[in-house]
């Protein structure tokens, strides 16, 4: 296992009761299932300044990083070859029409109700929209660790 820890922010757009969705494009395991627009922090970047650009980047919408909330915080191993602290913020608001802005990466954009979710999203970010749908608001678990006794 990796010595470091990788930080992804991940950002829940909701509207009328729908959640924006992006398909995974390539060659990997985790082509063509569904993900949140997300990515990884960049250095000497907060959080949500990160989630902001990623939102941009992704699907071109703008968002204050003022106007984002965390939603949830997941500790997750064995979702790549490094360890990931995941972040989960909804944006409260934002400007712009989501489009696919990285097609190499992203083979479709689509937009979800929250009580018909497609089967096929990927694991780590699922347990932050579960999270959201059962109405966490900066709630904290750890994914896929081998459980440790104290001594």
């Amino acid at each position: 296992m990796a010595d470091r820890h990788l930080i992804d922010v991940h950002v829940l757009l909701v509207e009328d009761n729908r959640l924006l969705l992006t398909q995974r494009a390539g060659s990997d395991v985790f082509a063509g299932r569904w993900h949140l627009p997300s990515g990884k922090l960049d250095g000497g970047e907060p959080i949500t300044a990160a989630a902001a650009r990623e939102a941009f980047e992704e699907v071109g919408v703008t968002i204050d990083p003022a106007d984002l909330c965390p939603v949830h915080i997941v500790h997750v191993a064995g979702s790549g070859p490094e360890p990931r602290l995941g972040v989960f913020l909804r944006a409260e608001r934002w400007s712009g029409q989501p489009v696919n802005r990285e097609p190499e990466k992203c083979s479709a954009v689509a937009w979800f109700r929250l009580d018909d979710l497609p089967d096929d999203i990927i694991e780590y970010p699922e347990i932050g929209i579960r999270a959201f749908l059962d109405g966490a608001r900066a709630s904290f678990s750890e994914h896929g660790w081998p459980v440790l006794t104290t001594v």
